[in-house]
């Protein structure tokens, strides 16, 4: 054999140990008295034994692209997410076969051709098994797929085509093994992209545009495809952190929706009607797909799940009240008679009047009506806070630009004190001595309704960013977003909601406090609810998927120290318990708190409000 031209001795040396000429001999030879042996434990019964969700998920993805496109990186990714999901899966990846089953094979057509053979024939076995099988090979020849797609279909396994789109240049410019460039110096003849074609796949089953989209989106494209395909289970789904399901219509079809749009029934909907259709327009409520149906409402009131296809935690209904005249005219749209006693008494244990969610109920509609919504487009308010209302898709991909290994979640209607400040420092710090790189921080308050003496959402913002600008919070490591969810005050019940809706964002740890959600008792004005239950509930609640409850401790005001510690029983005497309430009336009398109780620039944010409403003669 000739050297490439141009190519030195040494070069030519350097190839030619991936092209072993002893292999000719093996290829020719073929065995002719084998018969192939029949298993007697079928799929279906390999498949319960197999994972966490039985039914047989067998198949193999064929990630193919240039080197360099990001097939091994999407596939390892992906293997990492389905295992921990529960999902047997298997990263077969090019360059470790040649290490094993094919190493005695070089680069020659002939050779990747066998390559290809051999690595179909193992996604095979891998796939027969019930494992869903990764193979990332460069596969430049359409014959050669068109064999391993045929290896497949002869044993009624599913095979998906995954190519890998990433354009020459932005492979060249990554070259993570330098591949290119020897490449480019004719040391490796026959490289794929260079001067060897690369045959793109006629009819893919997905295309992945890896050079324009980041990690996360690419593998959350896969995992959608075999979530449609149902090789991806809706269990296992909610488990990773849900699929967020949004109901926005697309450009196309709200384009074809609107010469229609003018003849249909129209219904007024008020200021939180519209909170809690952004919460399911959004996708904090998935796999809610509108306002509930009397199913799916009498699933939530009586065992706060929703388990049609499987268990997820929902504890607070979301329903759309109609009056008897409203419901009459929508004569056609499924609705529910309301008993308005009944659901009040299971959702907060109590129908007094003198709650004011329960007031509302009690004044709203005797109907409720329900069924699947199509959102026109994303609801904004124009009141300058609009930056902060993220999408559940939105914070997701900020938390990958920030580069979170894990995100823990906390939230909150009130300003922020010392206390909370150093509760979530601790957890930040917990997470680094787990071995995580960078934990974030979801500050996460709470933007729909509240009641009248709380503080305004646009002053807490304001008063969170004081923290930040001073450093008390890392800005670093925190996200700010508004949840555009309505208050209920429904304690335990809610809780669960708050933490629930949170998973669409893509959190690991959920920070809960004592009495969360809570609210006094109209009439004595102690606890509605006991203040330890929240943590206690929120711990032992079904269908919150992975997420781990954090109940955090007690903080209290030391005033020995002068600063925000963690409440000590044997040293009691030394603890003052700042109340919101308490917070709110030094506030409005124009008084400072004890030093170290909050940060000097966060407090004047709320001295400034409340001296405003003083001079307004509203407070």
């Amino acid at each position: 054999m000739a050297p490439p031209v141009g190519a030195t001795d040494l070069q030519f040396e350097y190839f030619d140990l991936f092209v072993p000429i002893r292999k000719r001999l093996r290829l020719n030879s073929r065995a002719t008295n084998v018969t192939p042996q029949l298993h007697r434990v079928t799929r279906e019964q390999r498949a319960q034994s197999l994972g966490k969700y039985g039914n047989f998920r067998g198949c193999t993805i064929w990630f193919t692209g240039l080197s360099g496109s990001g097939k091994t990186t999407i596939s390892f990714a992906l293997e990492q997410i389905l295992c921990s999901a529960g999902l047997p899966a298997y990263g077969l990846d090019g360059d470790n076969m040649r290490h094993g089953i094919c190493s005695n094979l070089g680069f020659s057509e002939e050779d990747r051709q066998e390559n290809i053979r051999r690595a179909a024939e193992v996604s095979k076995l891998f796939a027969d098994m019930g494992v869903i099988t990764l193979a990332s090979f460069i596969s430049p020849f359409e014959s050669d797929r068109l064999v391993a797609r045929r290896v497949h279909e002869e044993a009624s396994l599913p095979f998906i085509e995954c190519y890998i789109d990433t354009p020459l240049d932005i492979c060249e410019q990554r070259d993570p093994k330098g591949l290119y460039h020897k490449a480019r110096m004719g040391k490796i003849p026959d490289f794929t992209g260079i001067d060897s074609v690369y045959e793109v796949p006629s009819n893919p089953e997905l295309i992945i545009h890896a050079g324009e989209h980041s990690l996360s989106r690419c593998v959350h494209k896969v995992l959608q495809y075999l979530y449609e395909v149902g090789i991806f289970p809706q269990e296992a789904l909610h488990h990773l952190g849900g699929g967020v399901r949004e109901l926005f219509l697309t450009d196309a079809e709200l384009a074809a929706l609107r010469p229609c749009l003018g003849s249909l029934p129209t219904l007024k909907l008020n200021r939180i009607d519209l909170q809690w259709l952004q919460v399911l327009a959004e996708g904090w409520a998935s796999p809610l797909s509108g306002w509930m149906t009397e199913k799916e409402y009498l699933q939530t009131l009586h065992f706060n799940q929703l388990i049609d296809e499987c268990r997820i935690n929902q504890s607070v209904p979301i329903v759309l009240p109609v009056s008897t005249e409203e419901k009459d005219r929508l004569e056609k749209t499924p609705s529910i008679a309301l008993t308005k006693e009944e659901r009040c008494a299971r959702q907060f244990g109590t129908c007094h009047p003198g709650h004011p969610t329960v007031k509302m109920i009690l004044e709203s509609g005797d109907w409720l009506v329900g069924g699947s919504l199509n959102v026109l487009e994303r609801i904004r308010w124009n009141d300058g806070l609009d930056e902060y209302r993220l999408t559940p898709m939105e914070i997701r991909q900020r938390l990958v630009e920030m580069g979170a290994d894990a995100v823990f979640a906390f939230q909150l209607r009130n300003p922020i004190h010392n206390g909370h400040a150093l509760l979530m420092s601790d957890t930040k710090d917990k997470l680094l001595s787990l071995g995580f790189k960078k934990p974030v921080l979801l500050l996460h308050p709470l933007g729909g309704w509240t009641k009248d003496d709380d503080v305004p959402l646009a002053v807490r913002i304001k008063q969170h960013l004081a923290l930040l600008e001073d450093k008390i919070l890392d800005p670093d490591s925190t996200l700010l977003a508004i949840f555009p969810s309505p208050m209920l005050y429904a304690g335990p019940t809610e809780v669960q909601w708050h933490a629930r809706a949170r998973i669409a964002a893509g959190i690991h740890y959920y920070i809960v406090g004592r009495d969360p959600a809570g609210i006094q008792h109209p009439e004595t004005g102690d606890y509605l609810y006991d203040p330890s239950h929240g943590s206690k509930v929120l711990s032992l609640a079904p269908g919150l998927g992975s997420v781990e409850i954090l109940p955090f401790k007690v903080a209290a005001y030391n005033k020995t120290t002068k600063r925000m510690e963690y409440f000590d029983q044997e040293r009691k005497d030394e603890f003052d318990f700042i109340s919101g309430t308490r917070m709110r009336q030094l506030a409005k009398q124009g008084r400072q708190p004890p030093d170290g109780f909050m940060a000097p620039k966060a407090w004047r944010v709320l001295a400034n409000y409340y001296s405003n409403l003083q001079e307004k003669g509203s407070c």
